[in-house]
């Protein structure tokens, strides 16, 4: 107060209020008042030109508001700055939109990205990612671990989602491939003896994108040797729940729960349960197996069917308008319809429920669908049935989308908290039924669990992984496992892919070779940065917490990326497009 300063900044709003000119000046830091007065003749005919998004250096006096013209809304809203000297740095035309307009739509907001990141909530997502990463860098240096980054152009070793390619000029026909993750040389580094590695970086997949899924992500990657399982997970554990306290000021659990892979999918048809939604479902598998509805029994007695009820408390009260909606929900997920049953006096036996599939269930049956759901007068019991894959997806998406209704918030279906959760014990493989194979759950270079080594070429099936992902809220965090640091126990994975040894010779020749050498135990996990930060600033996306993103389709409005290239590049790279695939170019 009272002194004379210098402030650089942008317009963000200018007002003229008969005579005397105002205007909000803001910087990264936020907002202050700057008045100007007619009494400074150049300078107020300068404030007079001046319009939204300006560049201006201004020098004045810091003073006090007026009595009852405070604003508490912004950090600096008690004083202002009386002008004694302004200067346009730069001019700016009209903006396509005002900063403060909450209504832009993301193509706007993309297209005109270096904008829309001047908005304090973009300044603040933003910000708030820098604090996280350095509160991560902090910890892994504390804990002895050193950033060492991994090559872009690598070789293309598919693991799982298609490589970005890139072709090489110098040597013809050949390419290179984008990291879809560090992880084999982060095991390289581990057999090199750098015991403690860590590098947020990113990673690149070409994929078919989802809502929140980028072709470029950011990803913390840490790997770890001489630690087992459980002491990576404390570790990590412990990182966390730091960032949070030094970030947000949240107070995680501590310890974090454990669930195991079949308790998750068993009770919420989800390997990334949502903790905060109080509904689970009850396996009703075995009693719809003589039952006369089709559907349930069906089900029930289909190799790898599955029939769940899902009951929800009070939700007899639900119009059928939204059951309806629950059915077009659930068909997205594959489910052919949703059956029902409501509870409306148990007391009354089968003539207390009411449903259309109720006269096709036995006696027996009912009294078991009410016992074991444990279902009480005013209740609602939603049922799935169909292959396993469908019913986990179909009703645990439908358990999600009710807690989180204004039903299931209001019926006390739902905890407003953070509910992290580690979900352990993943099988090694999943099978393919169409192909009639198996695959990687994870990657194959996940150990298995002391024990199930045998089972890698008996019964795949059967085989656990020491693997763990982190989730939070609903949320994959991220994930890791113990590797595999013997050569003869990779050999037997990839023999369980049917990758015969050629193939791995030519695909991961190099980490085989080196596991020779006395490769040490080891392990890690990697966090999604992206993830991480989007649900701490509680952006509705991933895109809100990356500077330049791309869109659903994988395109840069901002720079009209991806584009076509001239002949002369294309000729450099021996690359010829086909004129009948204009798709190509695109």
């Amino acid at each position: 107060m009272g002194q004379t300063v210098s402030l650089c900044g942008w317009v963000h709003r200018r007002r003229d209020h008969g005579g005397v000119i105002f205007i909000d000046l803001r910087d990264r830091e936020g907002l202050v008042q700057v008045v100007c007065d007619p009494d400074r003749a150049d300078m107020f005919k300068a404030a007079e030109a001046v319009r939204n998004e300006f560049c201006l250096r201004i020098t004045g006096l810091v003073r006090a508001r007026p009595a009852g013209t405070e604003n508490a809304g912004l950090n600096s809203g008690k004083i202002e700055v009386l002008c004694h000297e302004l200067e346009v740095l730069n001019a700016s035309v009209t903006p396509p939109f005002q900063l403060d307009d909450d209504n832009l739509s993301e193509t706007t907001r993309l297209t005109h990205r270096v904008l829309d990141l001047r908005r304090p909530q973009m300044q603040n997502n933003l910000r708030l990612r820098y604090r996280v990463s350095m509160e991560v860098r902090k910890f892994l240096d504390s804990n002895g671990f050193i950033d060492i980054e991994t090559p872009m152009l690598t070789k293309s070793t598919p693991e799982g989602a298609r490589d970005y390619l890139v072709p090489s000029r110098v040597n013809a026909g050949n390419f290179f491939a984008l990291p879809q993750s560090p992880q084999l040389f982060k095991q390289l580094l581990m057999v090199a003896n750098f015991d403690r590695y860590y590098q947020i970086t990113k990673c690149f997949r070409d994929e078919d994108l989802r809502a929140d899924r980028q072709p470029e992500f950011t990803q913390i990657d840490c790997e770890t040797s001489f630690m087992n399982e459980q002491e990576i997970r404390d570790m990590f554990e412990g990182m966390i729940r730091g960032v949070f306290k030094n970030v947000l000021n949240v107070d995680l659990p501590n310890p974090f729960p454990v669930m195991d892979f079949a308790t998750a999918m068993g009770k919420y048809g989800s390997d990334k349960p949502d903790m905060r939604v109080r509904l689970e479902f009850t396996e009703l598998t075995e009693v719809m197996k003589d039952v006369e509805f089709k559907v349930f029994s069906g089900a029930a007695n289909m190799e790898n069917g599955r029939v769940v009820g899902l009951r929800v408390p009070g939700g007899a009260a639900m119009p059928r308008s939204e059951i309806d909606a629950y059915t077009q929900f659930v068909a997205i997920y594959g489910a052919k319809g949703l059956a029902y049953i409501k509870v409306n006096e148990l007391a009354k036996g089968r003539d207390g429920l009411q449903s259309p599939i109720v006269k096709n269930i036995h006696d027996a049956a009912l009294t078991q669908i009410l016992e074991r759901t444990g279902a009480q007068d005013g209740d609602l019991i939603f049922f799935g049935a169909d292959k396993a894959k469908v019913v986990n997806d179909a009703i645990g998406a439908l358990r999600v989308k009710i807690g989180h209704s204004d039903f299931g918030r209001k019926g006390g279906l739902f905890d407003d908290d953070w509910r992290p959760l580690w979900v352990v014990d993943f099988p090694m493989f999943e099978h393919d039924e169409d192909e009639n194979r198996w695959n990687a759950l994870h990657h194959p270079f996940t150990a298995p669990k002391a024990g199930h080594e045998d089972f890698i070429e008996s019964a795949p099936g059967k085989a656990i992984a020491q693997a763990y992902d982190m989730v939070l809220n609903g949320w994959e965090l991220g994930g890791g496992s113990v590797r595999i640091h013997r050569a003869d126990v990779q050999s037997k994975v990839f023999k369980a892919l049917n990758i015969n040894d050629e193939e791995a010779q030519i695909k991961f020749g190099f980490l085989l070779d080196a596991l020779q050498y006395g490769a040490p135990p080891h392990g890690g996990l990697a966090f999604g940065l992206d993830r991480l930060v989007t649900m701490m600033t509680g952006a509705e996306s991933i895109r809100d917490v990356i500077a330049f993103p791309k869109t659903q389709r994988a395109q840069c409005l901002l720079t009209q990326a991806p584009s076509e290239v001239d002949e002369k590049q294309l000729r450099e790279l021996h690359i010829r497009l086909r004129a009948t695939e204009p798709a190509l170019k695109s």
